[in-house]
């Protein structure tokens, strides 16, 4: 068994502004470790040494990053520097770099988990999973919807707007956010359109005939490097 694993990492940033006005995401650092590092280091200790990195902003950086840096991995680049085609999108136009692969292990580069991979890993290959989603009990606007005998996923809610996609009708749901983290079967990539395409509405769509279940890691330690206000009032100096 093959597993490889993918960093998003093209995301332009907006949200970590001033940090990002003249570098990517991917290489804000806390303590002088970047979160691409971390990322890096985190999937190579769950035992994956095929990466693959996609970059757009400021891509020339995060090359020399990868070119400069000691990892025991194989890291290849995906290259979207001329069309940011977000995350399932992404995954497709990497389709070509996953050729000896049979399962993809997918990581936001923006996210620090203590998540024990291999479990969610093992998870994923015992249940024979489509793809197997990091979800846990937080506040937020956004929710996805399982069935709570079995973690299929159900359905989607944004609690803000009232929308919502149901796709399995089912007396109760549990909602639980998505972690940023994820793997899929390989086979995944015939069932992805080509072009811009989140994962959210993918997922809601092959999850009408495909097993697509939550690994629910409540125990582990999560966070989302998103807003600059908080990130700031959290490490203060720390962060660059």
């Amino acid at each position: 068994m093959n597993v490889s694993a993918m960093i998003f990492a093209a995301g332009l940033g907006s949200r970590l502004y001033p940090l990002t006005e003249n570098k990517p995401k991917a290489l804000v650092s806390v303590d002088g470790v970047t979160l691409l590092e971390n990322a890096i280091r985190k999937i190579i200790a769950a035992g994956i040494n095929q990466i693959v990195v996609n970059i757009h902003h400021f891509p020339n950086l995060i090359i020399d990053f990868l070119e400069s840096g000691d990892f025991n991995a194989e890291i290849q680049i995906s290259d979207e520097r001329d069309n940011l085609l977000d995350t399932a999108g992404g995954l497709k136009f990497a389709e070509h770099l996953f050729a000896d692969s049979d399962h993809i292990l997918l990581y936001n580069v923006d996210i620090h988990s203590t998540i024990n991979l291999q479990e969610l890993i093992q998870q994923h290959v015992d249940q024979h999973d489509l793809a197997t989603l990091a979800v846990r009990d937080r506040k937020t606007f956004r929710y996805l919807l399982f069935d709570p005998k079995n973690l299929q996923l159900s359905g989607w809610e944004n609690r803000k707007t009232g929308e919502e996609i149901i796709i399995r009708r089912l007396s109760e749901y549990k909602s639980l956010a998505f972690s940023g983290i994820h793997i899929v079967k390989k086979e995944i990539l015939n069932l992805i359109p080509e072009g811009k395409l989140s994962f959210t509405p993918l997922y809601l769509d092959l999850a009408k005939n495909h097993p697509i279940r939550g690994y629910h890691h409540q125990q582990d330690e999560w966070m989302d490097f998103g807003k600059y206000e908080e990130l700031k009032d959290l490490f203060g100096d720390r962060i660059k």
